[in-house]
């Protein structure tokens, strides 16, 4: 998916939780997503909740857009033409729905409910993404993963994985990146990364282990949860520093609540992220968009898409500066 943000610099703070919490136990702090449309008349508006001033990165996941449900004949579906990638993986996940995927790798592929598509645009690639004539709701998660300096330009690629549904405890998990309840993903990473999708039952507790070096994640996609001991609404994003070797989680409501877990080790490097790419410069933003526009061998063609391709926006009249999360407070 594309960012399509006509400011496509701008971030938004998020919100600390202070006050009254078990002795011992991790805080939570609570991310708001922010509402941005992904261009067009019809324009597919998603709820964005990394990056922020306050969180710019969980491990190497930098970006995190969550959309629908969306009723496809009265709103409108997703309709994102060719558009560029570097320095990063973006994963795909549905709820409901079909996508089209097509890629200048000579990728064309579905996303489904339940099945990821991880694409990896390191030097460059650029990929499409339409939903598809059968689909009367969309609803999901894009999600984008920083790759570290020494793997920044590497090749094209493009990996689908469908995992397996796992019971736990009155909640079924599915594992689509890196361990989590006994479930280890195949998918192929280039910082060790956990994601998946978690549906716990109504008025359920749920305690699960996790990796104490990981910093986590939890994405409330419906119902109410309660992470540790802080409420979490449906688009917030409750997060929870390293250090805590279990996670608890309480549907609160009276039907199943689902959830995104994302988790990986602090990513301790400064980036430039802007509209869809990522560097460590703002000459190395310049040059990917001149690229870019110049229709440059460095993103490939996807060949025989109807209709033209996304134009890159303007870059701001300020330099770019790389950023990184803010000190542990």
């Amino acid at each position: 998916m594309s960012n399509a943000e006509n400011d496509a610099a701008a971030l938004r703070c998020g919100a600390r939780v202070e006050g009254d919490r078990p002795t011992g136990a991790p805080r939570v702090d609570v991310l708001s997503a922010r509402e941005v449309p992904l261009g067009g008349p019809r324009a597919m508006r998603v709820r964005r909740t990394l990056p922020q001033r306050e969180r710019t990165l969980i491990g190497a996941w930098c970006f995190a857009d969550h959309y629908g449900p969306h009723q496809v004949a009265a709103l409108g579906g997703m309709n994102m033409p060719p558009h560029p990638h570097t320095g990063l993986q973006t994963v795909s996940w549905l709820f409901s729905g079909e996508v089209e995927h097509r890629d200048t790798l000579g990728t064309h592929a579905l996303v489904r409910p339940g099945e990821m598509n991880l694409m990896t645009g390191g030097h460059g690639i650029a990929h499409s993404e339409v939903s598809t004539p059968n689909t009367t709701v969309i609803h999901g998660v894009q999600l984008w993963v920083a790759l570290p300096g020494e793997h920044r330009d590497t090749a094209r690629d493009f990996q689908h994985y469908a995992p397996e549904l796992t019971q736990v405890d009155g909640a079924g998990i599915r594992v689509f990146l890196g361990s989590l309840a006994g479930r280890t993903s195949p998918v192929r990473t280039f910082t060790p990364l956990l994601g998946a999708e978690i549906v716990i039952e109504a008025h359920t507790t749920l305690t699960l282990a996790v990796d104490a070096a990981f910093e986590h994640g939890l994405l409330v996609d419906s119902g109410d949860i309660r992470l540790i001991d802080t409420a979490l609404r449906s688009a917030e994003l409750g997060y929870v520093l390293r250090g805590a070797d279990t996670l608890t989680m309480t549907n609160e409501t009276g039907a199943p609540a689902r959830t995104i877990l994302l988790g990986g080790p602090p990513f301790e490097e400064e980036i430039v992220m802007w509209w869809n790419f990522i560097g460590r410069s703002h000459e190395d933003i310049a040059k990917a968009r001149e690229d870019w526009e110049a229709s440059s061998d460095r993103f490939g063609v996807i060949e025989d898409f109807p209709g033209g391709r996304l134009p890159a926006p303007a870059l701001p009249n300020a330099v770019i500066t790389p950023r990184r999360n803010p000190p542990a407070r």
